[in-house]
Formats: C-alpha cells, sequence, structure tokens
C-alpha cells in the first residue's frame, strides 16, 4: 500500500512515508503526531511540529473541499472496505482533474476556499469551512493515550533534523 521507504534528500536513514494524525490516532512509524511540550523558537521540535500542522492543514483542505463536493465523503460508508476505497479513489482522481483543468479550475477551487496563513502565520479559514461545519460527517474517536515505540521517535527525530537542515523553509522559523 505505501511505496518502499527511501532516505530525505541528502539524508541516509531510510524512512517511511506517513499519514499526519490527531490524538485519537496512536503514534507509530507510519503515522506522525507532533512533539507534546513547548519549544523556543526555531528549535528543532517546534519547527517539526509546525510544519506537521502545515500539512494536516493541506489534508484538511483537500478533504473538507472533496466532502463538500462529493457529498458520498460526509458520512460513514457501509460498504465493503473494496467498495469504500474505490469511492474514495474515485473522488481523490476527479478532485484532482478539476483542480488541474483548465477549464474547470477557477470554477471548482476559486480565490478564498482553500484555509491560508498570512504573514503574522495566522490561519484565514477558507470558504469550504463555511459549509463543512454545519455537516455531520464521521463520527468523533476516542483519544487513548499510548506509549511510542523508539522506532517511531526515530523517525519523528529524522524529519525534525531533515525539516531544520537541508529541508528547511525560509519562514519556518518565525512561528
Amino acid at each position: 500500500m505505501f511505496p518502499p521507504d527511501e532516505p530525505l534528500p541528502l539524508r541516509e536513514l531510510h524512512v517511511p512515508y506517513l499519514l499526519v494524525a490527531d490524538g485519537a490516532f496512536a503514534f507509530s512509524s507510519r503515522i506522525m503526531k507532533p512533539y507534546s511540550g513547548v519549544y523556543a523558537k526555531g528549535s528543532r521540535e517546534r519547527v517539526f511540529n509546525y510544519r506537521l500542522s502545515r500539512a494536516r492543514r493541506i489534508v484538511e483542505n483537500a478533504f473538507g473541499i472533496i466532502s463538500s463536493v462529493f457529498r458520498v465523503m460526509r458520512k460513514p460508508m457501509l460498504l465493503e472496505p473494496e467498495k469504500v476505497t474505490n469511492i474514495t479513489l474515485t473522488c481523490v482522481l476527479l478532485h484532482n482533474f478539476l483542480r488541474k483543468s483548465k477549464t474547470s479550475s477557477s470554477k471548482y477551487s476559486p480565490n478564498g476556499i482553500f484555509d491560508i496563513e498570512n504573514e503574522k502565520g495566522q490561519i484565514i479559514p477558507g470558504t469550504w469551512r463555511q459549509e463543512q461545519n454545519s455537516m455531520t460527517s464521521l463520527l468523533p474517536i476516542r483519544n487513548i493515550p499510548r506509549r511510542p515505540g523508539e522506532e517511531a521517535k526515530t523517525i519523528r527525530d529524522e524529519y525534525a533534523t531533515y525539516f531544520s537542515t537541508n529541508g528547511k523553509i525560509p519562514w519556518q522559523d518565525q512561528y
């Protein structure tokens, strides 16, 4: 299901492709969660948490838009897993097509639909959230505290080091 592990650019340790998650999911070698605690501006841990937060916001934007257009995504699908996979992949493919198509991209994703981050690091909610707030889509999942394994910690540390060195973006130390 996942591509093979490989090193990040200019790094040596092979790391897996990841999923970003919130507190409802267990931290593991494939599911990344932020470092807990408060860290100094520009520290490796704070930069990692910022970058993970940005990735999660992108996922939330994409899923929010997909579920506002493809209403099948708004509630649990009581189908066989294979059919759910096919429906989900079809929605994602159509979403990508509509975003990339010259004739539909401005209608499908007009300015302001996505969340944006202003120069002060504040999040301006996208218009998709207005419709999303009135939806009852997914059932809440209870948060269960779990202790992460050493492998998961090593992988998170590798990504954190990468984001603070070779994978650094110019504005990340501001947050």
